[in-house]
């Protein structure tokens, strides 16, 4: 768990340099219609964020398996209007969930991290795989963001 904690720390670090040392056309730049800007990316891992630190937090009380619940991205990002959004208020955001998560994580134990969850297609995993999950998911995104 140390490597994971060490691993999404380092992450948000690098997240946050590339979003404070860029420029805000950039931040706003889309390559399409139909693709999301880096503002955008940033609003859906706010996104992401939000509903994971709920489902970590939720998983340490509720019945096992605890079901997987999915939320709709691009209408989140649509809503929210993250294109148009200030970057730096998107970026303090983004850290606090963030970091709320990282407090989360460093209380877990070998117990807690093997609570089953019941994902989306019915596979039942454990809370170990939705947090390496996230973490994955996040470095996906912030690549997008930093290059």
């Amino acid at each position: 768990m140390d490597n994971l904690i060490a691993e999404f720390s380092d992450l948000l670090k690098k997240g946050a340099r590339s979003v404070a040392s860029s420029k805000e056309e950039d931040l706003k730049h889309k390559t399409s219609l139909k693709s999301w800007s880096k503002m955008e990316i940033l609003g859906h891992l706010i996104d992401s964020g939000i509903y994971n630190l709920q489902r970590f937090s939720e998983i340490q009380f509720e019945a096992k398996p605890y079901k997987v619940k999915s939320y709709n991205q691009n209408e989140l990002v649509k809503i929210n209007d993250y294109q148009n959004a200030d970057p730096l208020e998107l970026l303090s955001f983004w850290l606090s969930v963030n970091e709320r998560i990282m407090q989360i994580l460093k209380l877990q134990n070998e117990t807690t991290l093997n609570y089953q969850v019941e994902l989306e297609t019915k596979k039942i995993s454990d809370l170990r795989f939705l947090i390496q999950d996230y973490i994955s998911h996040l470095d996906h995104h912030l690549k997008q963001i930093i290059y």
